[in-house]
């Protein structure tokens, strides 16, 4: 059962890192020059600094272990530092003129960092380019420009407690994978202190009812707001329908923090939740056993949410050569499982899957959901966007969701485009 394995994963996790695209690395054959070469990389024999915001002291040796392995490879010297904001730190670097070479950036960044000028747009310099999931590819895709590496990914899937179940007299035949088996299984497990389903209050988990109806917030080109659809309509109705006759809840309103936490206490017999959960409850609740099946069907099919962040590269970095190199090293599938091995994120890249899914059979519904999941809005002030959703989203109950959605397309329709 999943509830023994010791991983740990934040949610947007994201491990950063760019270096040299030559043949042979083992410290042969760089320009030191301080020019641009034919592909317009700086390339010169300054170290490398990487700014990344760790979950735990796990992804932060995991990440320590692979600068030293490829610096002895490359023979450039490469330093880890440690975020305790990314924002503000990455921000005042950039400020001062000297911004790390390589550092976690979330797709909702991208624009803006994008915009002024201070992003390499590397992605199609990348050997491995085609490897990388496309819609992760489209997290960081920016008019048309394929801007940095996903560096690994997580998606929502529902997490069911199985002592709970099997004492509501469920079996596996009950497991649901429609909105309608989720309807029953949810009446059934609800009783007591105890509420069938809950999660957080926000688009980041209500938003896999949304693509389980065939919505989304922005068209798949992110051009177009299309947030009041009768697809978005008919998901919130769903969830606001659940959330009046109790058998859904917000975690918030059953007294927990998160959705893993409710999970975790026994206040909620399922929730849905991302791949980040195994170490939340590994950690604080090792002794309840759970499952992990793909979020169930919606009126369109199968949806969900996708997360990520890329491994970003400084326009003024004097070292651009290196910092690919050493992203591509990071991002290869024998890499990337070493990480995931050691603190729990999926891969990014599709030729890790079939042992990524054979080495952790119990968690392999959250990759499976890469396939037809939905990365949020990435244009520029599309945060501030989703925050106002969120505040909007906690009032549900009593809300109109149609109305609700209005809002969030006239707010989404001034920074779309």
């Amino acid at each position: 059962m999943s509830s023994r394995r010791r991983t740990a994963l934040a949610a947007g996790s994201a491990a950063v890192a760019a270096a040299l695209a030559l043949a042979g690395c083992g410290g042969q054959g760089f320009d030191d020059s301080g020019n641009d070469d034919a592909e317009g990389l700086t390339s010169s024999d300054d170290a490398l600094t990487i700014l990344y915001g760790a979950s735990g002291e796990a992804e932060t040796q995991a990440i320590e272990a692979a600068l030293a392995a490829w610096s002895e490879e490359s023979g450039i010297e490469a330093t880890a530092v440690a975020a305790t904001n990314m924002d503000q730190e990455l921000s005042q670097g950039f400020a001062a003129g000297s911004p790390p070479d390589l550092f976690y950036l979330a797709p909702e960044k991208l624009a803006g960092y994008a915009a002024n000028g201070s992003l390499e747009p590397y992605g199609d310099l990348l050997a491995n380019k085609d490897d990388f999931y496309p819609g992760l590819v489209q997290n960081f895709t920016l008019d048309g420009e394929f801007y940095c590496a996903p560096k690994d990914s997580s998606t929502l899937a529902l997490v069911i407690n199985t002592d709970l179940w099997a004492e509501a007299g469920l079996t596996d035949a009950d497991i649901p994978t429609t909105w309608d088996q989720l309807d029953a299984a949810a009446a059934a497990l609800t009783s007591g202190d105890t509420v069938g389903l809950a999660f957080g209050a926000e688009y980041q988990r209500v938003g896999a009812f949304m693509a389980g109806a065939g919505g989304r917030l922005v068209s798949e080109d992110g051009t177009t707001a299309v947030a009041d659809s009768a697809e978005n309509t008919e998901a919130l109705e769903y969830v606001k329908g659940h959330l009046e006759d109790g058998t859904f809840a917000y975690a918030a309103d059953l007294g927990a923090g998160w959705g893993g936490e409710a999970f975790g206490k026994g206040l909620a017999a399922m929730t849905i939740e991302g791949n980040w959960i195994t170490g939340g409850l590994s950690a604080d609740f090792p002794d309840v056993d759970y499952k992990v099946v793909e979020m169930p069907a919606g009126p369109a099919g199968q949806g969900t949410l996708q997360f990520t962040n890329c491994w970003g590269m400084a326009a003024d970095s004097p070292n651009q050569e290196a910092a690919l190199d050493l992203v591509e090293y990071l991002t290869s599938a024998d890499q990337q499982l070493a990480f995931s091995e050691a603190f729990g994120p999926m891969p990014s890249v599709q030729s890790a899957a079939d042992t990524w899914s054979t080495d952790n059979p119990e968690l392999a519904a959250f990759l499976a959901g890469a396939d037809y999941a939905t990365g949020v809005p990435t244009a520029a002030g599309s945060a501030e966007v989703i925050a106002d959703f969120n505040a909007q989203l906690e009032s549900l109950a009593a809300g109109d969701p149609a109305q609700i959605l209005a809002t969030v397309q006239g707010n989404l329709e001034a920074v779309v485009g």
